[in-house]
């Protein structure tokens, strides 16, 4: 049996490599072996990242929060306990976004945080 060669085969897989390797500095987007091995890394920084960028945005709400919470005389875990005791239940990025869009809004639910700690 005459032996077969596999060179559509690793064409188009190199192919699929590079295609996914377009835009890359230097070599990295012209040489199999170096585009491989970057495309590889590429696809784990990229999962990684998804899970992060929750992490990042829930880290950067809360900035703001606190930010605007001292504005009004509180901290942030007492804007959140107080909210709590209230029963006030709003989410970190709805909180955020009324923190910097309606500064009087977001007033009204710290004067209602520091009610509801006083009680």
């Amino acid at each position: 049996m005459p032996r077969t060669k596999g060179g559509i085969v690793t064409r188009r897989r190199h192919k699929k490599i590079l295609k996914l390797a377009k835009g890359y500095f230097g070599s990295k987007h012209t040489l199999y072996k170096t585009a491989n091995a970057q495309v590889m890394k590429s696809l784990s920084y990229a999962y990684r990242d998804r899970k992060r960028r929750k992490r990042d945005f829930r880290k950067l709400w809360i900035a703001r929060i606190n930010a605007a919470a001292r504005l009004n005389n509180l901290s942030y875990n007492k804007l959140m306990h107080g909210l709590k005791l209230a029963n006030i239940e709003i989410n970190r990025k709805m909180l955020s976004e009324l923190a910097i869009h309606d500064a009087d809004g977001f007033k009204s639910l710290c004067d209602t945080a520091k009610e509801a700690m006083t009680k």
